[in-house]
Parts: C-alpha cells; structure tokens; sequence
C-alpha cells in the first residue's frame, strides 16, 4: 500500500509546486484584499417583474450575497494557499531526512559488509 504514495510522490514535479507556491499565496491574498476593497462586485440585470422599490431590493439581497459568497471564497482560497505552502515545506523537510535516513543505511551497511568480509 505504501507503494503508490511513493510513486505519487516521485511523479509530481515538487520543484514547481514548491516555485508556484509562493505566488498562489500571493493572488490569493491579492483577491481577498480586493474583496475587502469592494472591487469585486459583479453587475446582474435586474428582475423583469416587479416595481422598482422590488427590483431594487432585489439586486441589493442578490449584491450582498455575491459579496459575502466571494468574500468566503477569497478566504478559502487564502487558507488553501497557506495549507499548500505548510505541506510543502514539510514534505521537503520529510525528503530531506529520507536522503539523509538512506546514507546512513548505506554507511551501516558498507560497514557491516566490511565486518563480515572481515571475518
């Protein structure tokens, strides 16, 4: 079972997920501070029906919830970005104390080859 995590490690390009990161916090952090700014809005036509009091309350209950749908979105997407960054600098530090694991099994293993050679 351990043998696809391994696989999948090796195929994803990390040097690039690891480059890329940094900018994905970035816009992520750019579209919230856009949010918070109000230059997200987004323009809707108006309902057909109704007076102009109703079309009116209509657009403004549609405007609040697009806002507050994209404010949610622009935090998601902020905390995914972090989340993202956190994994990879902890897979690094994991594949950094692999390769290090791994010279010293061969080091052992040199030495005990040695050893029973030696015999």
């Amino acid at each position: 079972m351990g043998f696809p995590w391994m696989l999948a490690l090796k195929v994803i390009p990390w040097g690039d997920v690891i480059e890329h990161a940094p900018k994905v916090l970035k816009s992520a952090r750019k579209l919230l501070d856009k949010q918070d700014d109000g230059e997200l809005d987004v323009p809707l036509t108006p309902p057909r029906e109704g007076g102009d009091a109703a079309r009116l309350a209509a657009l403004e209950a549609d405007q609040a919830r697009l806002q507050a749908d994209l404010k949610q979105l622009a935090e998601t997407s902020t905390a995914l970005a972090e989340q993202n960054a956190r994994l990879i600098a902890a897979v690094d530090v994991l594949r950094w104390r692999t390769r290090w694991l791994a010279g010293i099994a061969a080091v052992l293993l040199i030495g005990f080859i040695l050893l029973w050679v030696g015999r």
